[in-house]
């Protein structure tokens, strides 16, 4: 059985939520650009060398995979080509696929992800979510707390980004949309009262997930970073092991720019996991791989369009296969 036959048999029981057609429709933009570029130097007859692994590179750089990932993949594409005797251009599509289904690392939490699996012996399960306004915060913590609640967990939402005079709105539209309830103060409260608000009442409650959002402001580190820690420490007199995760979104149509964010923001907090929003509307998705290369924090979620369910845990193989997917077809590229 090869690799993608092994990995249609892995999806065939994820939910219509988190289905494959719907990472297929929300990667179409980057698909079109990356993939269509690629099959317009990847013809019949034309012989591998190094003026063809050359347009290969620049076509990988220019769809935001990034100079570094782009090294390593074309390196493991020659190693490849070399290896296997492979002469003929057309059929560098799928191996360049398998390389880069292989290099792309599975992220370890992807199994309790999929599960929307918690610690019932810790629970409330806390989750911070960061990242910069203009990502998609927002509408992330909704379709988050959807995604929690379909699992049939019960949900509590936080709004602790007190100094954005919409952000509360917004938050309680989207959690009025997932069905769960919120907690918030007025305008400029202390970020941390609501925080330690919200996790005292989830304990009375006995709430299954705990999602606490966050100001979006970067510009100032060290207030971030303090902001960050008063949040951690006052919800640690309630549960010492909170919070288990701390999310990092970031907009997938700012390409290239999304991975300096990330690097960012590592220096300011411990980001277990990295939620890419918006793929569905650019052609920039290529720079997922770069992001899931230089990082050694595992994305956990994606972003592939505005509805509520649409939000999908991020599964490398199932990534890679959608990007090379042929649109006109369900069948992948090259078979």
């Amino acid at each position: 059985m090869g690799f993608f036959d092994k990995f249609k048999q892995k999806i065939s029981g994820v939910t219509e939520a988190l289905s494959f057609d719907r990472l297929k429709e929300g990667l179409s933009k980057t698909r079109e650009s990356l993939v269509g570029k690629l099959r317009s130097v990847l013809f019949m007859g034309r012989k591998i060398d190094a003026q063809l692994l050359s347009e290969i590179e620049e076509i990988l750089i220019t769809s935001d995979v990034g100079v570094t990932t782009t090294e390593k993949i074309i390196s493991r594409l020659t190693d490849r080509v070399k290896k296997d005797n492979i002469q003929e251009a057309e059929l560098i599509l799928d191996v360049l696929k398998e390389e880069i289904a292989a290099m792309v690392a599975q992220s370890p939490s992807a199994q309790n992800d999929a599960t929307f699996a918690i610690d019932e012996a810790t629970k409330p399960h806390v989750i911070m979510l960061i990242g910069v306004n203009g990502v998609g915060k927002t509408t992330t913590i909704g379709k988050l707390a959807h995604n929690y609640k379909r699992a049939g967990r019960s949900v509590l939402i936080g709004a602790a980004d007190t100094f954005r005079a919409a952000a509360n709105e917004q938050l309680e539209v989207w959690a009025q949309r997932a069905g769960v309830d919120i907690v918030q103060q007025q305008h400029g409260a202390d970020p941390a009262a609501v925080a330690y608000d919200t996790l005292s009442a989830a304990k009375a409650r006995g709430t299954d997930v705990v999602i606490i959002d966050t100001a979006g402001r970067l510009h100032n580190k060290q207030g971030l970073m303090q902001e960050l820690e008063k949040i951690g420490r006052v919800m640690k007199k309630i549960q010492p092991d909170a919070p288990h995760d701390i999310f990092l979104a970031l907009d997938a149509t700012t390409g290239q720019n999304a991975l300096q964010q990330a690097k960012e923001f590592t220096k300011v907090a411990p980001i277990t996991g990295i939620i890419l929003t918006k793929l569905d509307g650019t052609a920039k998705g290529g720079a997922v791989l770069a992001i899931t290369d230089a990082m050694q924090i595992p994305v956990r979620y994606i972003g592939v369009g505005e509805r509520i369910d649409d939000l999908q845990v991020f599964d490398a193989s199932a990534f890679v296969e959608a990007m090379f997917s042929d649109a006109a077809s369900d069948e992948p590229a090259g078979q």
